[in-house]
Order: structure tokens, then sequence, then C-alpha cells
């Protein structure tokens, strides 16, 4: 099923920076990381399929996605060529939305298997690298569109920027219509929506930065103001979920996995033995923290449970 490890070999798994990381129950749970798989290259966009209890996830540089079974611990690819996909989430009908980074677009698998391209130009011009996707409840599509699949051939194919900038883009869901919303990121990475989905929570890689936004009535963006800023010189922002306390959890490279309070104090963190790309809450319970961190793909039963994986 896995192999049960220590955060590493010298290091805690749960580190209390504030008593209320302690009283949140947040370091309740394992008390070793269970590593379910270690074969990929770069391994990133977990997201886990509750109707089939399985977990997908994408190894961008081996341009495939894989698939581990919660029941037997198995292991296979679930596509190959994947377009050098990184994040992934769901739609409200339960369908797949991916960004592919190699094919510089947002697509949808419909029930029969074959893909919907939802964006793969604004103002005409290509897409950089779709990044990270994430669905509100009204079906509009929100995706991040950075250039780490167009630097080099490692997670896609070297190209020229068309883009003026690295910005995020909403899919209107009645329309299809691409609009900028915000463009103010030096590599704009994992976006979540807080809990009402009154706000928009993007990391900036480049920047050292988790950005919050205002979500007006009309779909737009206020300006964003600074929500956390990285401090330590190795921790490096990607992907953002939130769980049911309001706490906004961050995958930070080297620096683990970071736990937020709700007023932006960073109160705890999970030391992983690898620098840690994503996570994603799953399980039958939704308590089972699953992290994608360089070659590997871990996971952790906690004392805390993601937000609700359906909103209305």
């Amino acid at each position: 099923m896995g192999v049960m490890m220590s955060g590493s070999d010298e290091t805690v798994l749960y580190e209390i920076l504030d008593d209320r990381f302690r009283t949140g129950r947040c370091a309740n749970g394992d008390s070793r990381l269970e590593k379910l798989y270690g074969d990929c290259r770069w391994a990133e966009g977990p997201l886990y399929l509750p109707a089939w209890r399985q977990l997908i996830w994408s190894d961008i540089p081996n341009d495939r996605m894989l698939r581990w079974d919660e029941a037997t611990g198995a292991v296979s690819v679930f596509r190959s060529a994947a377009g050098h996909s990184n994040g992934n989430t769901l739609d409200r009908e339960g369908r797949l939305i991916s960004c592919e980074q190699g094919n510089r677009r947002v697509t949808r698998t419909e029930p029969d298997g074959s893909l919907t391209v939802l964006a793969d130009r604004y103002d005409g011009k290509r897409l950089n690298s779709p990044n990270d996707a994430v669905v509100r409840s009204d079906g509009s599509v929100w995706f991040s569109d950075p250039d780490f699949g167009i630097t080099s051939d490692y997670e896609g194919f070297r190209a020229e920027r068309e883009q003026d900038g690295l910005n995020v883009y909403r899919i209107d869901p009645a329309t299809g219509e691409v609009r900028l919303v915000a463009d103010c990121f030096e590599a704009p990475n994992g976006l979540v929506f807080s809990p009402d989905e009154r706000q928009l929570y993007v990391s900036d890689t480049r920047g050292g930065v988790i950005r919050v936004f205002d979500v007006r009535d009309d779909g737009t963006l206020s300006d964003g103001d600074v929500f956390a800023r990285t401090t330590d010189g190795v921790s490096h922002f990607d992907n953002l979920r939130f769980d049911d306390g309001g706490r906004l959890w961050a995958a930070a490279m080297d620096g683990g996995v970071h736990c937020y309070d709700p007023d932006g104090t960073l109160i705890g963190r999970l030391n992983i033995p690898e620098p840690v790309s994503n996570i994603a809450f799953g399980g039958p319970k939704n308590n089972r923290l699953f992290i994608t961190a360089t070659t590997s793909l871990y996971s952790l039963v906690m004392g805390i449970t993601g937000l609700p994986r359906v909103r209305t």
C-alpha cells in the first residue's frame, strides 16, 4: 500500500510555530508520512476522484499522468502523452480540467474520453503555459499562465512568449470568453477560492508572495493585497488549498508545506523529504493530504479536514 517514513531522517514532521497550529488539531493524525510512489521526474497536480477512490497526478517531464488506486495501492498510467499537463481539477459536472503546459492550453475531458479545448489563446495570441486551474460554483474556470513550460524543453517546449505578461484568466461558463483578470505577477502559480468564494488567492512563485483579491459580482478582481510572503530564502510558493477551518495550506518547495491562519500568520509547517510542488485533500473523509514532491507522491491522514469538495 505504501512505505511509512518520518518527515525526514533528521527533522520532525510537524513543526509548530504558533499554538493555533496545535489547538486547531493541525498536528494531529499520522506521525509519519506514507510514500505511495517514487518514480517521477517532477510530480505535480494531484487530484482525488471520490467516485473511483483514486488519485491522479502529473509527471510533467515524462509527459504522463499517473493514477493511484486507494483500495489496492496500485499505480498505473492514466494518460500518455498528456500535453505535459500540470494542474488538474474537476468542474461542477465532475469532468476533469487539466492545464497542459506543452500544448499551451486548458482542456476538459468529456465522459467519452475526448478532449475539449477551453482556452489556448487570449487576444488572438497563444497562452504561455497554463499551470493551475480552479472552478467557481458558477461554473467559471480560472487559471494561471506563467512561462514555466516554454522556458526550456524540460516541462514542455521551448518557445517565444506571445503574451505581454504572466497573468491569471477567467473562462466564462456561458460564452467561453477568456478574460484577463489579474496581471501583477512575476510568475502566477497556484490559485484557490476562499471558502465563501469572495476572494481569490494566487501564489506568485518568483515574487515570493501569496496575493489575495476580492472577487466582484461581475467576475472581475480587486487590485489585490499580499497575504503572505516568504522570508526564509528556501520557500517558493506553488499550489494552495483550504481546510474547513479557514486555514490556508501552501506547497512551498524546500520549505515543505506551510499552514497559515486566516489572519495571514504562518502557524506551522509539514517538513517533507523532497521539495514540495503541490498538495490536495482527499480520501473518503477528505482528511488525507496528498503531497507531490519532486520524484514522489506522499500522503498523510490528518486531524483536520479539507474544504468540502463541492460548494453550492
